[in-house]
């Protein structure tokens, strides 16, 4: 479910909330782990070419997405990596100061055997929070890349 957030940057924020059927440390390699990253990766129709991927402090995830006829190049830029419990990220588009770049913290919180994962996004200004959700589907894409991570954590428990 998509929501924002009633703070300062609620209109530049997009929030994704997720409870997976999924152990926390699971849930956190699914996402980190270059080899089941790759297998859940995106929404629906999109596929993932990984160029390298290096998750703590200060590393790169450079990778390009393929999907409506497009290739979309991509870099993560780890900023904060506490396992099994916090990512902390600027995503672009491999651009130096990309003016659509967003911060993301991604929470895995463990809740009995399941595991609440909530991503919050803060772009720059409303206007590119809502041309991302208007022009690439940020909202409906966010959704299908969760119910895919769902069905994928159904694959391997």
């Amino acid at each position: 479910m998509a929501t924002k957030n009633d703070s300062a940057t609620a209109d530049r924020e997009l929030v994704i909330t997720r409870t997976f059927q999924a152990p926390r440390t699971l849930v956190f390699r699914a996402w980190t782990e270059p080899e089941l990253l790759i297998r859940w990766w995106g929404p629906d129709g999109f596929t993932n070419t990984f160029h390298s991927i290096d998750v703590r402090p200060g590393g790169i995830w450079s990778y390009t997405m393929h999907g409506w006829g497009r290739d979309f190049p991509n870099r993560v830029t780890y900023r904060i990596v506490e396992p099994p419990s916090r990512l902390v990220y600027l995503h672009d588009s491999g651009i130096d100061n990309d003016p659509e770049g967003f911060d993301v913290e991604v929470l895995f919180e463990e809740e009995d055997s399941k595991t609440i994962v909530t991503m919050r996004s803060i772009f720059h200004s409303p206007a590119v929070r809502e041309k991302v959700i208007r022009e690439y589907g940020a909202i409906e894409g966010a959704q299908q890349t969760m119910n895919k991570l769902g069905a994928f954590l159904a694959t391997i428990q």
